[in-house]
């Protein structure tokens, strides 16, 4: 299994939207973390965590596939 390959094969629908809201979530973290105005260090805290989330949403949602590559759980 090699990572190009799973990246260009075919996303499933579901996670095409979730892609989505992770891409809108990481934005919106980045723009409070980039903020021109002193900001409430509560607030850049949670903006940096809703940065990172919508990483690891979006490169997660892109990395799943609809091809089976043969791994098995046991």
């Amino acid at each position: 299994m090699n990572i190009l390959n799973r990246v260009k094969s075919p996303t499933p629908k579901f996670f095409k939207v979730l892609r989505n809201i992770g891409l809108v979530l990481a934005a919106v973290g980045g723009t409070i973390l980039a903020a021109p105005v002193a900001l409430p260090v509560v607030v850049t805290t949670i903006g940096g965590y809703v940065a990172v989330a919508g990483g690891v949403i979006s490169a997660v949602s892109q990395l799943t596939t609809t091809k089976d590559y043969g791994i098995t759980t046991q």
